[in-house]
């Protein structure tokens, strides 16, 4: 190994935080250079932590029918998997830049990664948060709403180009809940199962409080390269 190859292969992920909401028109445009680049050899992975204005996001498998009030917020369509999702201010969007293709390049295993880096930060909070079977995303019991009664905290929606992931996740912290009304959240419409946040649970967490969690977490999960 040289010694350029050895600098670029410990070299650890950017990690950049947005102060202020980011049109997703911008977002995936950045996205997509950085995962060009990555892909390239011209540049370190990257975690882009940020909010959004409300909005909706169409992933591949989103069905017309779940797009319940298709005129309250503007819809994209983006080639992430998953179906609809709602973002907006209060919510933590985490877009994950990483070479997959150095990281073993297994798809599923990588997902099941970025569940359990979202379910350790919720254990920072005091938050018992677990996978599901058959359900992507991170989701909570609620007792308190009736037997079986469960709430999605957080979802999941990636896409792989040139064997580099982007898009990512979202954790709910402190958005209006009643906005996703305007979709059948990832297309599950069973009443037990609900839309749910930190501050909903309980927890008083800002956002900076939840940005040092993931970074402290995201390093138990995703080890450099």
């Amino acid at each position: 190994m040289n010694l350029h190859s050895r600098t670029l292969s410990t070299r650890l992920p950017e990690w950049r935080v947005s102060a202020s909401l980011v049109a997703y028109e911008d977002a995936l445009a950045l996205m997509e250079a950085r995962a060009e680049a990555i892909a390239g050899g011209g540049a370190p992975e990257m975690i882009w932590l940020l909010e959004h204005p409300p909005l909706i996001t169409a992933g591949t498998s989103a069905g017309a029918g779940e797009l319940i009030a298709p005129e309250r917020f503007p819809v994209f369509k983006t080639g992430r998997g998953g179906r609809f999702t709602y973002h907006g201010p209060g919510q933590r969007v985490g877009y994950v830049m990483l070479d997959l293709k150095a990281r073993g390049g297994d798809v599923r295993k990588f997902v099941c990664n970025l569940e359990e880096w979202l379910i350790r930060t919720l254990a920072a909070f005091g938050v018992q948060a677990s996978r599901r079977e058959g359900r992507i995303g991170v989701w909570v019991d609620r007792p308190d709403k009736g037997a079986g009664f469960e709430d999605k905290i957080a979802a999941i929606g990636i896409r792989v180009r040139k064997g580099v992931t982007f898009h990512g996740v979202s954790l709910n912290v402190a958005p209006d809940l009643s906005h996703f009304a305007a979709i059948t959240p990832c297309g599950i419409s069973e009443q037990r199962y609900g839309v749910t946040s930190l501050v909903d649970l309980g927890v008083k967490a800002n956002m900076t409080a939840v940005d040092d969690a993931l970074r402290e977490k995201f390093a138990e999960v995703f080890p450099a390269l």
